[in-house]
């Protein structure tokens, strides 16, 4: 691989997936195919001489771009937020791109919450749609009940199902593969309650956890929850879920929220996939709380 090619997605030279991560010095273990992220070194016999000079030309010439439309308004929010970083920009898929940026679809009368994901070019990468019934509203209201999500790719293929039992204090969230397989959860530790009176010590905190080992945990900066720290479990920040501002409309006569997640570094999983579903989902688990709370 040419020194000059940039960290980055690119096609796999060894062929056995779609993309793989070149770090700017050597191939990873980090491919994807289909939308998803997997872990495969590249342990087999280094590819020809044809096949690298085509990977060299690809990593320099023509970078993964996924031809989706970009949306214009996404490109804004990312500039004003100041995040956007080329050396950030992953594969065109949910779960490669460092940057997504969540948008939550504007309705007057929400009964089932739908969000489309960008990367910070405005490129849709997928998407969250909610579904199912709970027999539990009778019983905790419309804001505990149990809340079903499914994370889609950008063809709609599901990803990720997510599922909030019904709660009456603390919120978790369960996250499984589109198999069945167990990914891991995101379990609020504290209430948040008198946060904002002893300055900040109390912030609602969550932890993220697979197979009972505790990967990292979600601070919100704030008694208002609108901005939120991640952090790996010896406390070094690797990422952040920032609220942005959804527009007149949006922030005064709907419950829909934007967010944008920024990651600091490449991720695996569990933990990639868990933050991931965290960003999706945060104005779920913190309930869509009252006005004053979701206002910005």
């Amino acid at each position: 691989m040419s020194q000059q090619a940039p960290s980055g997605w690119f096609p796999d030279p060894f062929g056995r997936h779609e993309h793989r991560y070149w770090d700017g010095s050597q191939w990873t273990e980090h491919v994807g195919s289909q939308g998803r992220q997997l872990v495969d070194p590249p342990v087999v016999a280094p590819p020809t001489p044809v096949a690298l000079q085509v990977a060299q030309q690809t990593a320099v010439i023509q970078p993964i771009a996924p031809s989706a439309p970009v949306n214009k308004k996404v490109q804004r929010q990312v500039r004003k937020l100041g995040v956007a970083d080329m050396a950030r920009t992953g594969g065109g898929t949910l779960l490669t791109e460092q940057i997504l940026v969540v948008n939550q679809k504007a309705k007057l009368f929400e009964k089932r919450a739908e969000y489309a994901v960008f990367d910070q070019h405005g490129r849709k990468v997928g998407g969250v749609r909610q579904f199912g019934s709970s027999m539990s509203r009778m019983a905790v209201g419309r804001d505990n009940e149990t809340k079903r999500f499914q994370i889609v790719d950008r063809e709609g293929r599901p990803l990720m199902t997510l599922t909030r039992p019904a709660t009456m204090l603390k919120s978790k969230v369960v996250v499984m593969r589109e198999d069945g397989a167990f990914v891991g959860q995101i379990v609020q530790e504290n209430f948040g309650v008198m946060a904002s009176v002893l300055g900040g010590r109390f912030n609602i905190r969550f932890r993220i956890e697979s197979d009972g080992e505790t990967l990292g945990t979600i601070s919100a900066e704030s008694w208002r929850a609108w901005d939120f720290s991640i952090q790996d479990p010896r406390g070094a920040e690797i990422g952040r879920i920032t609220k942005t501002w959804a527009g007149f409309g949006k922030e005064n006569f709907t419950k829909a929220d934007n967010y944008v997640l920024e990651m600091y570094r490449q991720l695996e999983d569990p933990l990639l996939s868990l933050v991931v579903s965290a960003a999706l989902v945060v104005d779920t688990v913190l309930k869509q709380g009252s006005s004053d709370q979701r206002s910005r």
